[in-house]
């Protein structure tokens, strides 16, 4: 019985500093200062927040958590390719009109 109490005190402080890393992240995304940073920012804290999710899978004992962190990680995925086809097609208009 002791032990999974300590899992579960270790499970809560990774839980924490996984928060704090996405807290970071956010202000990281907000103040740039370039696209490039906030495109990056954006995908960490995709990544930090699956992290979470199976990390209360586990917690929780909930198997239906790990679906939720796939379908999650698919989303991520796919918006951060959208957000960086968009800047490139932005950066490279500006390039040619520059020229």
């Amino acid at each position: 019985m002791e032990m999974k109490h300590l899992y579960h005190l270790l499970y809560t402080g990774i839980l924490i500093i996984l928060a704090v890393m996405a807290c970071l992240c956010l202000i990281r995304a907000v103040i740039g200062p370039k696209v490039a940073d906030r495109i990056v920012a954006i995908n960490m804290m995709g990544t930090l927040i699956i992290v979470m999710i199976c990390i209360l899978a586990l917690m929780l004992g909930e198997g239906y958590l790990v679906d939720v962190s796939l379908i999650y990680a698919m989303i991520s995925f796919l918006s951060v390719i959208v957000l960086t086809k968009v800047y490139m097609g932005v950066y490279r208009e500006r390039k040619e009109k520059e020229k």
